[in-house]
């Protein structure tokens, strides 16, 4: 497997092919969160193939936010998303900042499974309109 950096153009070429996100990935939207904050693209590529990506930009000098990953339904379980987070988090480390935080959903039961094995501790959540869809808050520190 290699990790490397991508694009936006990347992250929808993937998302087309997650059926968790049905199109909700807009290039504005990505635009929006990313074209004026440091950011990081990550890709997971198998015989180059994209795979598996995840996206992160910059909350303060000391935290980065883990915003978007997936992978794609065929690659899944074979520790693509584990990858991607170990790159992210070295990364992160390497660019100074002391926590990532990320937020997941009830909706996503293997999200949830790999960051608290990895570390992870729940600092918050935010109710949606039912409990599949409220966002529970994680975060790691780095140092």
């Amino acid at each position: 497997m290699l990790i490397e950096q991508g694009s936006i153009d990347d992250i929808l070429f993937i998302d087309a092919q997650i059926p968790e996100f049905d199109g909700r990935n807009t290039r504005e939207r990505l635009n929006e969160r990313l074209c004026d904050t440091p950011h990081l693209i990550l890709l997971a590529k198998i015989d180059g193939q994209i795979v598996g990506y995840k996206v992160g930009y910059q909350l303060s000098s000391t935290e980065f936010y883990s915003w978007l990953g997936g992978v794609i339904p065929s690659h899944r379980q074979q520790g693509v998303a584990s990858e991607l987070r170990l790159y992210q988090e070295k990364w992160a480390r390497t660019s100074g900042y002391q926590a990532i935080t990320v937020k997941s959903m009830n909706a996503y039961p293997n999200m949830l499974r790999l960051l608290i094995s990895s570390g992870y501790q729940i600092i918050g959540y935010e109710p949606g309109s039912n409990p599949t869809n409220g966002k529970i808050v994680f975060q790691r520190e780095l140092v």
